[in-house]
């Protein structure tokens, strides 16, 4: 019963939801987003994908939230070059 508990909050079957999660967290700090937006939103889809062909290995949600951080930081990354540049 423990197991299964710390299963759910922390998905340690799904390597790619938690990388994704993590990665997805610390993009939030300046510069460092620029690197970990991408690998946040790769992992992401790898992790929700095993999570989705494997239920049992849990980790949709870690994969949701590294995948909506990293797109998010992604994306203000890209714009503010892109205001840099014009």
């Amino acid at each position: 019963m423990s197991s299964n508990v710390v299963q759910t909050v922390v998905p340690y079957t799904n390597p790619a939801a938690l990388v994704s999660y993590y990665a997805g967290v610390f993009s939030l700090i300046p510069g460092l987003g620029v690197l970990l937006g991408p690998m946040a939103i790769i992992a992401g889809w790898l992790g929700l994908r095993r999570a989705n062909q494997a239920p049992e290995s849990k980790g949709s949600f870690h994969g949701w939230v590294g995948l909506l951080l990293g797109s998010l930081t992604t994306l203000a990354h890209v714009g503010l070059l892109a205001l840099f540049i014009f």
